[in-house]
């Protein structure tokens, strides 16, 4: 084998084994990366499913009348008698 090309082949095989190792970082560091997403996701999730629970339902049936009743007015909103309602529950609780 000519010396030249020997020398060809040797220098492609180094580029090549050096741009598997650099993508193989590559993907390494991407599946790392989509994995701490997955993980921050959920527990902001979960955080603001807790404080739901925790403070904004427990308001919510505080000052909802009958608890189960759905408004009657236009596209689901509360009524002028269903508003008056609540402003009076919330008034009497203070």
């Amino acid at each position: 084998m000519d010396p030249e090309l020997k020398r060809l082949v040797e220098e492609t095989h180094a580029l090549a084994k050096d741009n598997h190792r650099i993508l193989r970082s590559i993907r390494r560091h991407q599946l790392i990366s989509s994995f701490w997403k997955v993980i921050v996701w959920v527990v902001v999730l979960a955080l603001s499913y807790y404080f739901y629970q925790a403070y904004l339902a427990p308001l919510a049936a505080k000052f909802s009348a009958s608890g189960a009743s759905a408004p009657a007015g236009l596209f689901g909103l509360p009524t002028t008698a269903d508003l008056q309602k609540l402003i009076n529950s919330y008034k009497a609780g203070q």
